[in-house]
């Protein structure tokens, strides 16, 4: 099967719209949401009304920080952008949508695969995932051989070390539609960038295909019209950052 893995949507229907109509192109049969699905972008009911189809035949779905913070959870421990979008975005959902929010687990296992939006050490703490450190510990919390995670808006690959006198774990970062392959005997935690707000310079939205029969990763960069996002978001009086940053890549 080949597994469309997005995180970090972001509300950005422009961007979610691109990477699914890019995913089916390239020959998707499933699909995995890590989270992270509203918050920052001005369409949240337009991008959940399509998760929540996916949802429908079968896609996976785990829940982000700002989704949590949609729900009242977290939006007074966010710097003031997210919060203001936070408490936004609360204010445009309606009862059914909150209830979809509310009802996304925060990990879902499947086939010796782990699905989270943060860390698989205490996903709910919502740490961020950027550095050798924190990937040993997210693969030390499960032993499931290979993660799937989000969260710090940029793609990234960890493998564990297990070579005579050198255990651990190194860093890859990984070059757009070139096909990683995960050779046995290792364990492996992939970040699949951000569809809707990238954090690494490019503000081609970014989203992972993994080819589950040949174990194979391929991180894709899709452009998209973020002009009409950034526009969207302007029309709502959010944060002139939230718009900015869509440009950028940062």
């Amino acid at each position: 099967m080949n597994l469309a893995i997005l995180a970090d949507i972001h509300a950005n229907l422009e961007a979610l719209t691109a990477c699914l109509a890019h995913a089916e192109r390239q020959g998707a049969e499933g699909y995995a949401f890590l989270g992270d699905l509203v918050g920052y972008g001005a369409d949240p009911e337009a991008c959940l009304a399509i998760i929540q189809r996916h949802a429908a035949a079968g896609a996976i779905l785990v829940r982000g920080n700002h989704d949590e913070a949609a729900l009242a959870g977290l939006g007074l421990d966010m710097n003031p952008a997210a919060r203001e979008a936070a408490l936004w975005t609360r204010t445009r959902l309606s009862a059914a949508e909150r209830d979809f929010l509310a009802g996304l687990p925060y990990t879902v296992e499947r086939d010796g695969t782990l699905f989270v939006h943060a860390s698989a050490e205490r996903p709910q703490d919502w740490e961020y995932v950027s550095d050798e450190r924190a990937a040993r510990r997210c693969l030390a919390a499960t032993s499931a051989s290979l993660i799937f995670a989000g969260h710090v808006h940029h793609p990234l690959l960890f493998h564990s070390l297990r070579e005579p006198g050198r255990e651990g774990v190194a860093a890859f970062v990984p070059q757009t539609g070139s096909a990683v392959t995960l050779t046995p005997g290792r364990r492996w935690l992939a970040l699949a960038g951000s569809v809707g707000q990238p954090r690494d310079g490019n503000p081609a939205a970014a989203y992972l295909l993994f080819d589950t029969a040949r174990r194979l990763l391929t991180w894709q960069r899709v452009p998209y019209d973020w002009m009409s996002a950034a526009a969207k978001i302007r029309a709502a009086g959010l944060p002139e950052v939230l718009a900015q940053r869509l440009g950028e890549g940062w």
